[in-house]
């Protein structure tokens, strides 16, 4: 993660949050062509990737997760890759591998770097847990580093660049869970919900009359570039940044500020990213709904996307048949009835 940068918004600054405010607008508009409903998870996924995050998208099959991806780098104008996970997917398939090639002259030979898919802007990674840990593990370089190493020679990645990343909660069979180091990394964890009674209708109505529509860009990789760089800008309050600090530590049964009832439900709890993540995630919602200064209720807004997935709960909690949730909505109405 890259520093807090210091640098104070100018009056060029304040009119391109204007500008974000209305490139968002007109994105959503496109995939709404595309996509009906989804709205809330459509809206998590800009912030993230607004912010430079990963993200790992979770529903049942039928949901538009792929869709979903595919639209959005479509309205962003991005190289788009999709890697389906397998069991019998190596690292080789990802990242790419070195190919042995003949010379111009004769006898000579010589090794060649053939591109895998990570190379692109925005990587599906369908049914990420699908696939062994040590091919899970292929992606770690990419996501932290934007970078990957092959034969001792290291490859930069084309930015923008972001791994979204879907799993089936209900297959549970041939499954390999996402090792925490890997899950750390997602900024988010957007559960992806089934449509209401009226979106489904529309779906039913739109999607089976005639070719699906496509998306317009709206929205270039040089543009998100600079929109992100932007969101770094954007100033948060101090009371806002203690808010931040003082509910992640308040997942970790370890520390004292903990509560008695943190250290009965949680094994353990969110780590330093989860502050950055926050804090990123709030700007770049901020940012999106056109604020100049981030806001308690950005915080709140993003927190069971970068909490829930590194919160572990004990075998109490789950016998409760609690949920990482449960746990987050609890700590924020406890802040607030302490501040009130």
């Amino acid at each position: 993660m890259h520093p807090r940068a210091n640098s104070p918004m100018d009056a060029g600054d304040v009119a391109r949050i204007d500008q974000i405010r209305e490139s968002c607008s007109l994105l959503r508009a496109e995939m709404a062509k595309v996509i009906q409903g989804q709205n809330d998870a459509i809206e998590k996924l800009l912030i993230c990737m607004f912010s430079g995050g990963h993200a790992l998208l979770m529903g049942v099959p039928g949901l538009a997760k792929t869709l979903m991806v595919h639209s959005v780098a479509q309205g962003m104008d991005l190289s788009f890759s999709r890697i389906q996970f397998t069991p019998d997917l190596m690292p080789s398939d990802i990242i790419g591998t070195e190919i042995l090639q003949d010379g111009d002259e004769p006898g000579k030979r010589f090794f060649q770097f053939v591109k895998g898919p990570v190379f692109a802007n925005i990587i599906l990674a369908d049914e990420i847990n699908r696939t062994p840990p040590k091919t899970q593990s292929a992606l770690l370089q990419a996501m932290q580093e934007k970078q990957v190493t092959v034969a001792g020679k290291t490859y930069p990645l084309d930015e923008p660049f972001f791994v979204l990343a879907t799993q089936n909660p209900i297959e549970q069979e041939g499954t390999y869970p996402l090792p925490e180091a890997q899950l750390d990394r997602f900024m988010f964890f957007i559960k992806v919900k089934y449509p209401s009674n009226d979106e489904e209708l529309m779906v039913a109505k739109t999607t089976t009359a005639g070719p699906p529509p496509r998306p317009a860009r709206v929205i270039t990789g040089k543009d998100l570039l600079a929109y992100q760089q932007l969101v770094r800008r954007v100033p948060v309050p101090e009371h806002v940044y203690e808010y931040v600090v003082r509910i992640v530590r308040r997942t970790r049964p370890s520390l004292p500020e903990a509560p008695d009832w943190i250290r009965n439900l949680v094994t353990w709890g969110a780590g330093p990213r989860a502050v950055q993540y926050l804090i990123l995630g709030a700007k770049a919602r901020a940012v999106m709904r056109g604020s100049y200064l981030v806001g308690r209720e950005d915080v709140d807004a993003i927190m069971p996307e970068v909490l829930s997935h590194r919160i572990l709960l004990s075998f109490h909690a789950e016998t409760e048949n609690l949920a990482s949730d449960d746990i987050i909505q609890r700590l924020v109405e406890e802040d607030e009835e302490a501040i009130s």
